[in-house]
């Protein structure tokens, strides 16, 4: 324990941080094989095609956010159907796609795992727990009924 009481984060998404190695050692091995096979032409090809990725990545991105500013944040058409598509593993800039609106955050600022909800019109929420970016689990809540306290009006006929 801490002392602030909680338990430390422990590293629990091992393949995200897998990941994030991954792809830079992939960019310089695929950097050396291009200058081994083609010398600077090669390798200022590679590099083109690293960059275009990346460009094509910053541009999903800014779509995604740019799509989502024209909402209110927590907002989603029908939770019901946000949470039908959900699949575990997700990120949060996918989700953050499907509903066009960003999350309202739940829990602390810069602590993990971090809570978003996403409401609808009828009151109906989605609340999900990302760890790491990645989608952990998540649970639909619906408003309950109103009890009818109006009795419908009875077809007593009151002539005499």
């Amino acid at each position: 324990m801490t002392p602030t009481g909680r338990e430390p984060l422990r590293s629990d998404n091992a393949a995200m941080n897998f990941q994030k190695l991954l792809v830079p050692v992939g960019a310089i091995v695929l950097l050396g094989l291009a200058w081994r096979s083609g010398g600077w032409g090669g390798v200022a090809l590679a590099g083109g095609v690293i960059v275009m990725f990346l460009l094509m990545h910053f541009n999903r991105t800014m779509q995604v956010l740019k799509r989502a500013t024209d909402r209110p944040v927590g907002y989603v058409a029908s939770a019901v159907m946000l949470n039908a598509k959900l699949k575990k593993g997700v990120t949060l800039m996918h989700v953050i796609a499907m509903t066009r609106a960003l999350g309202e955050l739940r829990s602390p600022q810069d602590e993990q795992p971090e809570l978003y909800r996403w409401t609808d019109t009828g009151g109906s929420y989605v609340d999900a727990v990302f760890n790491g970016g990645k989608l952990q689990s998540w649970t639909l809540t619906r408003p309950e009924a109103e009890p009818d306290n109006a009795a419908p009006p009875s077809e007593e006929n009151t002539a005499g």
